[in-house]
């Protein structure tokens, strides 16, 4: 489980640096604010990159707040409204299951007690008891086409199911790297999981 102490003090380094000044730049003067979840996904990327454990503890909301000239509060207004920013430590390996409807149709009941399974985690919220796994809930991932989905940190899995989730987070935990994003089932991009069935060649054209 990770349980890493909260920094007392956050400052973006200099890889984030230039893009914290790259994403203020392209708002006017007085509207920094606008700029806010992008600073947050900076400070959340480069605390992961840094410790492993990609999440924004208050000295680094604190630290956007000053960067923009903001109310602290503000800011916790919108790291707290959106599940891509994690307010406590979590896995290398985030697994976000989308359960919303689509994708329970399609089976996310069985993604979900797979990613359990899995990864040893009894509950959405949970880290595995290596600290490589956390386990969350979030609504819609926008690729129903393929569902269910399965996104692990930034990547999406599509046409998934126990299978594919049990070696999917086996090769994780033997060390092995992502595989690329996309259909594990071998779809190509949003096509019919049968196949082409339209827009052939026609028989005997040469094409």
């Amino acid at each position: 489980m990770n349980t890493q102490p909260e920094p007392k003090t956050f400052a973006f380094d200099e890889f984030s640096e230039p893009l914290v000044a790259k994403a203020i730049s392209k708002y006017p003067e007085g509207r920094q604010m606008s700029a806010v979840k992008t600073l947050l996904d900076i400070a959340q990327r480069q605390i992961g990159r840094t410790t492993g454990s990609a999440w924004l503890p208050q000295a680094a909301l604190d630290a956007v707040a000053e960067r923009l000239g903001a109310a602290p509060v503000r800011i916790y207004e919108v790291a707290t409204f959106y599940t891509m920013f994690n307010l406590k430590p979590v896995g290398k390996y985030q697994l976000q299951v989308c359960t919303t409807t689509p994708c329970w149709l399609r089976g996310s009941d069985d993604i979900v007690s797979a990613c359990k399974k899995a990864s040893g985690i009894a509950h959405f919220g949970e880290s595995s008891e290596d600290g490589l796994f956390t386990l969350t809930e979030v609504e819609c991932l926008g690729a129903c086409v393929n569902a269910p989905i399965l996104q692990v940190n930034d990547d999406y899995y599509e046409d998934m199911d126990a299978a594919r989730i049990e070696a999917l987070i086996g090769d994780l935990k033997a060390g092995k790297p992502q595989p690329p994003a996309g259909s594990l089932g071998g779809r190509a991009s949003s096509a019919p999981a049968s196949g082409q069935t339209t827009l052939l060649p026609a028989s005997g054209s040469g094409e």
